[in-house]
């Protein structure tokens, strides 16, 4: 463990000699105006790798748009002994969804899209319900499409298309009317990706790098194909029954990149994030799509919007977030739209747990606000 802390604390001079620098610069803690609280959170982070061992974690903070922290801690590769950088590449899992819902805000404000049009005018191949199904449906997990069943989440199977992913559950029955209640879905959200495609006359994938990815300058983010080589991709792991760190098992996502199937960086969720704390990137109509929660039928609110989560905390400050679990990566994108704190967070483990990041954002928000 003190081999691995070691690395943490010289992560960003090996990042400056090796010539591989950060997407936005780190700012020292002895010139940033958040010094203190740059000093504090990295003491929490050290302190957490060191009390759960987990691989490696790598973190990322912006305020108004200019990042404040960035920095990995422990390894991308146990084994190789390879460091952690703020622009490593991990398994985001749900992330996917606001990327994929990014996709569907450019084509909802171009009108392109009508999110509240059966999703077969679309996606004409998918089988009709009892119900009508719409994509604003498949965008707030109210439209009744089934989540994972048995082993489907450690699926080795790789997909060509969008088309033959949706083969995995198009035949089965909706699992309640559309608006009766919220039940996550992955699925719902593949759905998407072909209403994405139906819209746009443009394969999934290639709409995500032409319209979303590339115009923000995400550099960092790819679909996760495992029999490519991706550069600073990291290793992924699981922990044992009995607590040992193994390596996770293969699996490819191919069936389900729109809903947790990317690979990213916490810098390059920065630029996500702070790109949708403006204008510049989505219309207001688009921002009001995604993040205004929906409602069941009965009026119940979900703590949902399309593709985000949106909750107001104890203080009354309103949160934008999504986490994502994976096999071998556990992840988390949350923004203070008030504060304008953008916080990404990841752990190439599946299952860990990512208290730490709550407490630092906690941290940059009070800071921030004045506090």
């Amino acid at each position: 463990m003190a081999d691995r802390l070691r690395v943490a604390a010289s992560s960003m001079l090996f990042l400056l000699f090796c010539g591989v620098a950060a997407a936005q610069p780190v700012i020292a803690p002895s010139v940033s105006p958040f010094a203190e609280e740059i000093r504090d959170a990295r003491a929490m982070v050290l302190q957490d790798l060191e009390e759960q061992d987990y691989p490696g974690i790598a973190i990322a903070v912006s305020i108004g748009g200019k990042s404040v922290w960035s920095e990995g801690f422990g390894y991308a590769d146990l084994e190789q002994r390879v460091p952690l950088w703020p622009t490593s590449r991990f398994r985001i899992g749900s992330i996917s969804k606001p990327f994929t819902a990014a996709a569907v805000a450019r084509l909802f404000e171009d009108g392109r899209l009508d999110v509240d049009a059966p999703v077969q005018q679309y996606v004409p191949y998918f089988p009709e319900k009892r119900w009508p199904l719409t994509t604003r449906n498949l965008g707030a997990h109210l439209g009744g499409v089934r989540h994972y069943q048995g082993e489907e989440f450690l699926s080795s199977t790789s997909y060509e298309t969008v088309k033959s992913g949706l083969a995995i559950f198009a035949a089965d029955t909706l699992l309640h009317a559309p608006g009766q209640r919220f039940a996550y879905t992955s699925y719902g959200w593949n759905l998407i990706s072909a209403v994405v495609e139906g819209a746009s006359g443009v394969p999934f994938l290639d709409f995500m790098r032409r319209d979303v990815f590339r115009p923000l300058g995400m550099r960092h983010t790819v679909a996760d194909h495992p029999d490519s080589l991706i550069y600073q991709r990291v290793r992924f792991y699981e922990r044992s029954a009995r607590g040992d760190v193994l390596n996770a098992p293969y699996v490819d996502n191919s069936y389900k990149w729109a809903g947790g199937g990317f690979l990213s960086s916490p810098e390059d969720l920065l630029l996500f994030g702070n790109a949708h704390l403006g204008t510049d990137f989505l219309s207001e109509d688009a921002l009001a799509l995604l993040f205004t929660e929906q409602h069941t039928t009965t009026g119940e609110g979900v703590g949902y919007g399309f593709g985000w989560r949106v909750r107001t905390s104890d203080d009354a400050r309103r949160y934008l977030f999504h986490g994502g679990g994976s096999v071998g990566g556990t992840s988390l994108l949350i923004m203070q739209p008030d504060t304008r704190v953008v916080l990404a967070a990841m752990i190439n483990l599946s299952g860990a747990n990512l208290e730490v990041a709550h407490k630092v954002l906690r941290l940059f928000v009070e800071a921030a606000a004045g506090d």
